[in-house]
């Protein structure tokens, strides 16, 4: 298999079938000790995608226990 000037390279069909890779499957290369591995990326709904760009943004200034007091309506 030869990468192209563009970093393109194409996954044989046996394995696109094996994995269920069609068109605009998004794909992920991870660093490993042996060199790259290429993997499908687990499809996630539109809210898991919103739930990851906003994870760790809120700042209110509460602490967790405060938190749970306040969606529990413990006074």
């Amino acid at each position: 298999m030869r990468m192209t000037s563009k970093g393109q390279v194409t996954i044989p069909q046996e394995l696109r079938d094996r994995f269920a890779m069609g068109p605009g499957a998004e794909v992920e290369v991870v660093a490993t000790d042996d060199g790259a591995l290429v993997r499908p990326v687990a499809h996630r709904g539109e809210g898991s995608r919103l739930v990851a760009r906003l994870r760790d943004r809120a700042d209110g200034g509460l602490s967790a226990d405060e938190v749970l007091r306040l969606t529990r309506g413990d006074d």
